[in-house]
């Protein structure tokens, strides 16, 4: 019996379209940097919101994009390279409130799952190693590493529109499912997604 039925999800899509996830709206203005959906001078603060993001079984089963990140030292790491090991990639960028938030529960998740399961969080930050960097360095992520995707080819892989997204993929490479908008990783429901992928 597979873990997640497509029919309770079905009504959450017209969500995703309307825009009224726990997420930054990922529409990208001609000649700035994507604005998170709350960017009033109040959502600097970052005040804490509930995770309602979306679960989207829909592309079930698609093989994982072939494309190579690196970190701000120019350390590489290519996707395809990970198959053999499940593997949770987080799109995230430095002006999404729900995206920070979300990254010390990444984090304990990855130490807590490193012999199942690769976390991987990567920037959609363009031009930024360097705020990126000193991101992971001031909230002392020690489980995660600052991978950067400046041409957001992920973004426009998976093209929800939203941040963070979050996919997961089993030991073959072939997406599980993906998180649209914010959530609670360090929650009881987390391990109950990841569980038939995990065993």
């Amino acid at each position: 019996m597979p873990l997640i039925s497509p029919r309770p999800f079905a009504f959450m899509v017209p969500l995703v379209a309307a825009g009224l996830l726990a997420g930054c709206d990922k529409q990208t203005p001609a000649d700035t940097q994507p604005q998170s959906a709350a960017s009033a001078p109040a959502a600097q603060a970052e005040a804490p919101s509930p995770p309602n993001g979306s679960l989207d079984i829909s592309n079930r089963g698609a093989a994982m994009p072939d494309f190579t990140f690196s970190d701000p030292s120019g350390k590489k790491i290519r996707l395809l390279d990970l198959k053999g090991k499940p593997v949770l990639i987080n799109l995230w960028a430095t002006w999404c409130g729900p995206c920070k938030l979300e990254m010390p529960a990444l984090d304990a998740l990855a130490g807590a799952k490193a012999d199942k399961l690769a976390v991987l969080t990567i920037s959609q930050d363009s031009d930024q190693a360097a705020a990126v960097d000193a991101f992971f360095k001031d909230r002392k992520l020690t489980h995660l590493a600052p991978w950067l995707d400046p041409e957001n080819a992920l973004s426009q892989h998976y093209n929800t529109g939203v941040l963070p997204t979050t996919v997961l993929y089993d030991a073959q490479g072939k997406e599980v499912w993906r998180m649209i908008g914010s959530h609670d990783w360090a929650g009881p429901r987390t391990d109950a997604m990841l569980a038939d992928t995990l065993r």
